[in-house]
């Protein structure tokens, strides 16, 4: 009965130690490896961009692996930046244009990925370039026109200056004027317009715009390399002839234009299985989304701004991890939560389980050592006949000790040379008071 009983009592304390385990384990992944978030916030840009339509498209496949992802409409680039920048505005994530961010000022942001390829489009009044046979070939051409170069807070406009600057123009030079895309529409439809600039990939609703209007051309960048060694974040493009319009056989030749890379871009601290879905996610959406890029072009670390985020680049480089390609996105969370816990305490703890069978056997010769010099003494004092009854007593308790200890049965040996040793200490307290 006392057998059923300690075994009774030792099956809670193990199930007691379970309990403990399991809720220290699940307190160090909750405050020291936080789970993502479920819901994210994305900046775009207008509702009729193509940032807002990716955003939707990283909207509808991030619902699949139940993670919410909320679109925020903004001016463009710089808007986006801002809010980025800003802890306080919620968003976590923004598509960026390459080329217009100072890095120095967003020591926190790192890129995820670059997306797609942004061309900068250049749309003009054939019959405003007469000189140049119809054709604008060269920015230095557009001196003295008439000219939109994007709205405040687009990435448009950053890249426009750099270009015009880039090759000699100043804003005396040339009427620059800051339009919205549909106020470029209007102005260059109604002729009070010469050109245009537009930063958008191929796929942008807002081009269809600029291809149906009568007597518009699309500039071919004659210095298209020369541009790009100057500006390391552009890419020369080649864009076949028709891309934009079967219809109205726009481009009418094959037409080379340089290209900023469109980044999604988010905090530093952002969540490494974040990163992972994102990823996932953009190659699955990138596989037929834009047709200036060759497929599995992106997602790209080429072109890119602020520095990769570390875990992108293992993605990049490696895919995606042994978890995240066999197992649901939560479950492979929760596991690879548990595992970044897991080993380092297994780690930790089989080195120490080395050591419990010597921590064991130093005990046992500790008790062991008492005893004998309990022994030492009552041998010492067995020819003193006043000490007859106490040294008895003192072996008889010794005696109950050493029989209640427990011992393995490859400490036996030393237990039982011990009770011999009792036993020869016994006999020498007879013998020495005869």
């Amino acid at each position: 009965m006392k057998t059923l009983q300690r075994l009774r009592y030792n099956l809670y304390a193990l199930l007691a130690a379970l309990l403990m385990l399991i809720v220290l384990v699940f307190g160090v992944l909750w405050i020291l490896i936080p789970p993502p978030p479920k819901t994210i916030v994305m900046a775009t840009g207008f509702t009729d961009g193509l940032y807002q339509r990716f955003g939707e498209r990283m909207q509808s496949e991030l619902s699949k692996e139940g993670v919410a992802l909320n679109l925020r409409n903004s001016g463009g680039t710089q808007d986006n930046l801002a809010l980025l920048a800003n802890p306080k505005s919620g968003v976590d994530l923004a598509m960026i244009q390459g080329g217009v961010a100072d890095v120095r000022q967003y020591p926190d942001l790192v890129s995820i990925a670059g997306m797609f390829y942004e061309p900068v489009w250049v749309f003009y009044r054939d019959n405003q370039f007469k000189a140049g046979g119809n054709e604008l070939t060269l920015l230095t051409q557009l001196k003295g026109k008439r000219v939109s170069v994007g709205n405040e807070g687009s990435g448009t406009l950053s890249i426009a200056k750099q270009l015009l600057d880039a090759s000699g123009l100043k804003e005396s030079d040339l009427e620059m004027q800051l339009l919205t895309p549909a106020q470029s529409h209007e102005k260059l439809a109604a002729g009070t317009l010469d050109a245009v600039f537009i930063v958008a990939a191929a796929e942008a609703p807002i081009l269809k715009k600029f291809i149906n209007l009568p007597g518009i051309q699309l500039m071919n960048f004659a210095q298209a390399d020369a541009y790009t060694r100057e500006f390391p974040f552009l890419t020369k493009v080649d864009i076949p002839r028709g891309l934009l319009s079967f219809e109205h056989d726009l481009p009418r030749a094959n037409t080379q234009v340089v290209a900023a890379t469109a980044t999604l871009v988010g905090r530093e601290n952002i969540s490494p299985a974040i990163v992972s879905l994102l990823l996932t996610s953009a190659q699955d959406i990138l596989k037929s989304y834009s047709r200036s890029h060759k497929q599995g072009e992106f997602p790209s670390t080429s072109g890119l701004d602020f520095p990769l985020q570390m875990d992108s680049e293992i993605y990049l480089k490696d895919g995606p991890s042994f978890l995240h390609r066999h197992l649901p996105f939560w479950t492979a969370v929760w596991v690879g939560r548990f595992a970044r816990v897991a080993i380092p305490i297994l780690a930790i703890m089989i080195p120490l389980f080395t050591y419990i069978p010597a921590l064991r056997n130093l005990g046992l010769r500790i008790r062991l050592s008492k005893v004998y010099a309990e022994l030492k003494v009552l041998e010492r004092n067995a020819k003193d006949p006043a000490l007859r009854v106490q040294n008895q007593e003192e072996l008889a308790a010794i005696q109950a000790r050493v029989n209640a200890m427990n011992v393995s049965s490859l400490e036996s040996k030393e237990l039982y040379d011990l009770k011999g040793h009792i036993d020869m200490v016994r006999e020498r307290l007879k013998h020495d008071l005869r």
